[in-house]
């Protein structure tokens, strides 16, 4: 007897508890037909409501006259209902997206410099070592060893040069 008892309060605390799951507003605009629990925003007329909850009604929405404007009247359209809520994540979602992007493109432009700094540390040791005139070698195709002669010298001394003079400021 006790058990049923308790799969009676059980299975109604359950029914209970999934009142709330039945009252839903479905409605229709722009985007289609949405569903929420939720009463729809304030420019959805009653017509476009679908269903509501048993004694629920819409929230107030201003009365529009069904006479026609007059000629002294300025004509102006009628603001687009927008829930708040929903605009500031659209705005946060924005700026987290320009965020990573101006992120994105600060990264890319600090490993550009360090790239930079380090051709031009580079080229400027190579510069000295040449402007020295210590031996230098060079292995060649088959994997001899090769002195670089004062031509191939002049030649590579210019081209660092070039290097030094485009990525050292």
């Amino acid at each position: 007897m006790k058990r049923w008892i308790a799969i009676c309060l059980t299975a109604s605390l359950g029914l209970t508890m999934a009142l709330p799951a039945a009252a839903q507003w479905k409605w229709r605009d722009r985007n289609g037909v949405q569903y929420s629990d939720l009463p729809p925003p304030p420019g959805v007329t009653e017509a476009d409501v679908l269903q509501r909850p048993p004694g629920a009604t819409l929230r107030n929405t201003p009365a529009v006259p069904a006479a026609a404007p007059s000629a002294s009247a300025p004509t102006t359209a009628a603001p687009k209902a927008v829930e708040p809520e929903l605009e500031a994540k659209k705005r946060k979602a924005e700026e987290e997206e320009t965020a990573k992007k101006k992120a994105a493109a600060t990264a890319e432009e600090a490993r550009i410099a360090a790239d930079k700094a380090d051709t031009c540390t580079r080229a400027q040791t190579q510069l000295r070592t040449l402007e020295s005139g210590a031996r230098m070698s060079q292995i060649n195709e088959k994997g001899e060893r090769v002195f670089m002669e004062d031509p191939e010298r002049a030649q590579e001394t210019k081209r660092t040069k070039e290097i030094v003079a485009a990525n050292c400021k």
